[in-house]
This record gives C-alpha cells, structure tokens and sequence, in this order.
C-alpha cells in the first residue's frame, strides 16, 4: 500500500525519470502534485504495471492531481553534461513546470541537487513508497514511452517501438548492422558485451 505522503499538511511534489539506462533518445521526468484525499488501488511504481494500466492510470492522474509536469532532456545535452546530471535538471524542468508551487519536493533514488530554496528528500525506491512519486514515474514513463514510438517512425531499423531505446539485443545488433542515428548516446557503451545485454523488449 503506496503512503499518500511523506510530510502531512504540505503541498508536497513527488519527482521521478524514466530513461536513464537507454542507449537511445531523451530522458524523461515527471513532478506531481497530488491531493491529500486521492485514491487509487491501481497506482504502483511504473514498472510494477502493464502498459495498458500505466496509460489508464495517466488519465486518473492527470484529470486528478492539483498540479503535474513533464521535463526533458534530449541526448545530446545528455552526452555534454551526462546522464546523471540530465535526470536530475529533467526533474527540475519538471518542476519549474508546475502551475502549483510545492512547499516540499520528494525524489526517487538517491541523488538530487537542490531546487531553489525547497525542502527536498531524495527516498530510495521511493516510486514503490508513495503515491506522488508512483504517478510522476508513471507519467515519465508513458511519455518517454510515446516519444520513442513517435521516433520509431523515423528509424525503424533499431526497433524502439519495442525495446524504447534499451540495451535489448536487437537494439544493438541494427546499431552494429546500421551505426549510429541522430537520437543515440554517443556517450555510451553502444554495443555493449554479450554477457552485458539484456532483452527489454
């Protein structure tokens, strides 16, 4: 069972990412303010669920929340700064994108670097502790999910509508087969190790 919140009787926004570990594309976050009365026996962390629950539970979330947002960092901003770096100013363009100004800031993981003068807690697998951090892992999630499917079009060679940009095999048999397009991480390991791959699809 998910806690509603991490200190009561705060606005309090819940901050996760979604792409981190991709060879390809952006990485995604998410900032979510949820109400203090909200309820879902559905909500889990975004890995938990199947796809068609994640895009049902967007709409709750996006219908329910008192404020949300989705920030982005591109893959070669990625590449100038690195990925910890862009997941963290991803969670920070996501916040700056709130209608609602929040009075505390919960985090999943273990690192964060601190966002204007807010209180902020980074909780270690926080998107399977509370709510607010389960639904911004979900939006990041679903629309990392719908860009990488949107630039499968473009190089349908890697199979993204499939494996999203991870290291699945086949992603890194076409970049053997193909090279590299304008979307991977040139940054990292691209091909990998045999022992080092796994299937995403």
């Amino acid at each position: 069972m998910l806690l509603p919140f991490h200190h009561k009787d705060v606005i309090e926004a819940g901050c996760d990412e979604a792409g981190r570990g991709c060879l390809a594309g952006p990485v995604f976050a998410a900032a979510v303010i949820l109400p203090p009365d909200f309820e879902s026996d559905m909500l889990n962390d975004s890995k938990q669920l199947s796809e068609k629950k994640r895009y049902a539970l967007r709409e709750v979330i996006e219908r329910e929340a008192l404020a949300w947002a989705v920030g982005i960092v591109d893959n070669e901003e990625i590449d100038r700064i690195n990925i910890l770096r862009a997941s963290i100013l991803a969670m920070h363009r996501a916040l700056d994108g709130l209608k609602l100004r929040p009075q505390e800031v919960i985090i999943d993981g273990n690192r964060f670097s601190p966002y204007n003068d807010l209180p902020c807690t980074t909780i270690v697998k926080g998107d399977g502790k509370y709510m607010s951090i389960a639904a911004a892992s979900i939006l990041a999630k679903t629309y990392r999910d719908d860009c990488m499917t949107r630039l499968h079009k473009e190089y349908p060679v890697y199979h993204w509508d499939k494996n999203k940009g991870y290291p699945a095999p086949v992603h890194r048999q076409a970049i053997r087969e193909h090279g590299t397009s304008p979307y991977h991480r040139l940054s990292f390991n691209l091909l990998g190790s045999p022992q080092m791959e796994f299937n995403f699809g």
